[in-house]
């Protein structure tokens, strides 16, 4: 297993190594359904969206610096009723991949979502990546449908499959 320390990432301190991490999963898999590699430029804003909506950026970091992973989380839909119900991702980096990092991070996203006294936690997978439909599934995540043929990526058609994650909180939750 490999030593790690959890930190809270910035974009002065991590934003590159996130930035290799997202460039990688962009141009290598379908974890995420982007075209071309972003920049840092990119990551002003993504950075400013998780301060503003107070969403957090988690990262595993190895005792030898290099950024293992990230997890985070983002609003669902935009509109006020979605407001207890939160988006999230989990990336590693290429070289710390199958080792349980990935459960580590996820565990990590949603104890940030119950801290934040949020309702449900949303994944949105490549409905042909079995790993993550695993480890989503071993962490009480429940399949709450397939979306068919939503996205066009490596010259095919894929889906997607929505996973849920339906927390306690809040306790009073309100309108408005």
């Amino acid at each position: 297993m490999v030593n790690y320390s959890v930190v809270e990432c910035s974009l002065e301190e991590h934003g590159e190594a996130i930035l290799a991490v997202l460039n990688d999963a962009i141009e290598n898999s379908t974890a995420l359904y982007d075209y071309k590699p972003r920049t840092m430029d990119n990551m002003v804003p993504w950075f400013a969206a998780k301060a503003a909506g107070n969403f957090p950026v988690i990262g595993l970091i190895s005792d030898d610096g290099v950024l293992i992973g990230f997890g985070s989380f983002g609003t669902f839909r935009a509109w006020p009723a979605y407001k207890y119900t939160v988006e999230h991702s989990i990336y590693l980096h290429r070289d710390y991949r199958g080792i349980g990092l990935g459960k580590v991070l996820l565990q990590l996203v949603i104890d940030a979502a119950v801290a934040r006294d949020l309702h449900a936690v949303i994944g949105v997978i490549d409905s042909t990546n079995e790993g993550s439909i695993a480890l989503h599934k071993k962490l009480g995540f429940k399949c709450a449908g397939t979306l068919p043929q939503v996205g066009f990526k490596f010259g095919r058609w894929l889906d997607v499959d929505l996973y849920q994650l339906t927390l306690a909180g809040p306790s009073h939750p309100i309108d408005g």
